[in-house]
């Protein structure tokens, strides 16, 4: 693709990005067809090509609108184009490029402002999140219906006796998880110790939230505070840091991007992210399953877009839970985004609403007894409108442990 970027924003190190992602695109459409925006709405600027060229537009100094703001919005950053693009167009950088210039030339209803404002006041802190919950939980049986499935109930933990293994391994707590899902890192935590890992807590937001909603200032600040602490943690012996939800675990592998350009942090991001790991990827299945009393319920898997485009992972969990002998289901449409996506089940609800209701009827097509997610928000996005429960895969191994 031909550019021609405004001189000084091509001076830019972002410029310079903008420009070479623009020039790797060769126009072939295949992403439209992978694209779960473009599927349900059925128009080129609601799909990654059409998002492309608008950005391309704006770059080079034509008018931008409200509405090329709400096209970049309604983008899910699945990056099922990427998985799909056979240019390897880097679309999810230029995309948060774009929506970045958007904001500086248009400006959002003060709606729009206000509640992505919230959002970032509230999401990264666990503690605010927790407060919040709480008094949420509170009003929840007087609440109508449609708030009432999107506050969870608090549950009771089992009290946990671990052993001491020589591998150590941190497990990130994360923002909200802690308060919605705490039964997530409880699992992971047994099933660790069963395969001689020791689980060490590691508390802290990874920056996704405001990475994603333009506040990259402050990303930063909370990705390299978290980079100080896990070289610190990495020096007195630990291995490395485990993620039980996908999309911390795919923002803690783009630090290396994100501060490429950084001379006293690019070094220390190259080693958190050689450290990072999915739950999937350091589960020994020869050691486990030999460890497990298996449930006889058919399984869907959905996998996150966070782990099959982002980490490109399609398959690891599927091959975990097959190798341990779980039934698994048919699904159709693995690859489409279950309407989740950080937050714009909240900033794009109706949309949201009917990515949703296609995975569910994707998920289902085999009448599964279960579905298993790897990532708190589409667990709690599935389990909101799902007919059978949605939990975190590991819960189900951490289930079946012997005693």
């Amino acid at each position: 693709m031909q550019t021609n970027l405004e001189h000084n924003f091509l001076l830019s190190a972002k410029g310079q990005l903008a420009d070479k992602i623009l020039r790797s695109c060769v126009h072939c459409g295949f992403c439209t067809a992978t694209c779960p925006t473009y599927q349900i709405l059925g128009d080129e600027l609601d799909g990654p090509r059409g998002r492309i060229y608008q950005i391309k537009q704006m770059l080079e100094g034509q008018p931008v609108t409200k509405a090329t703001l709400s096209h970049l919005d309604r983008c899910l950053a699945c990056r099922a184009c990427e998985t799909t693009c056979p240019s390897g167009v880097e679309y999810s950088h230029l995309l948060e490029i774009g929506r970045s210039e958007a904001e500086k030339r248009v400006k959002r209803p003060w709606s729009q402002t206000l509640l992505r404002k919230t959002l970032l006041a509230i999401l990264p802190f666990s503690a605010r999140f927790d407060s919040l919950l709480k008094v949420a939980r509170l009003f929840r049986p007087v609440l109508p219906y449609s708030l009432k499935k999107k506050i969870p109930e608090k549950i009771a933990l089992s009290k946990l006796t671990l052993k001491n293994h020589s591998k150590k391994m941190l497990i990130l707590d994360g923002c909200v998880q802690p308060s919605l899902s705490p039964e997530i890192n409880h699992a992971a935590r047994q099933v660790l110790d069963a395969i001689d890992i020791e689980p060490v807590s590691f508390s802290g937001c990874c920056g996704a939230i405001n990475q994603h909603l333009s506040d990259e200032d402050n990303a930063l600040i909370l990705i390299k505070n978290n980079i100080d602490r896990l070289i610190t943690e990495f020096d007195n012996g630990i291995d490395g840091i485990v993620m039980t939800a996908t999309g911390c675990g795919a923002m803690f592998k783009e630090y290396p991007f994100l501060l490429q350009y950084d001379d006293a942090y690019k070094d220390k991001a190259e080693q958190v992210a050689s450290k990072t790991f999915d739950l999937s990827e350091v589960i020994d299945t020869k050691v486990l399953k030999t460890k497990l009393d298996l449930t006889k319920d058919c399984i869907a898997v959905h996998t996150p877009c966070t782990l099959q485009h982002a980490q490109k992972q399609p398959s690891s969990i599927e091959n975990i839970l097959t190798a341990c002998g779980y039934q698994l289901s048919v699904i159709k449409d693995k690859h489409l985004c279950c309407g989740s996506a950080g937050t714009y089940s909240i900033t794009q609800p109706k949309l949201s609403q009917q990515l949703l209701q296609q995975r569910l009827t994707g998920l289902m097509v085999d009448s599964p007894d279960l579905i298993v997610t790897a990532n708190i928000g589409c667990l709690l996005h599935l389990n909101s409108e799902s007919t059978v429960p949605v939990k975190h895969w590991i819960e189900i191994i951490s289930d079946n442990l012997k005693p």
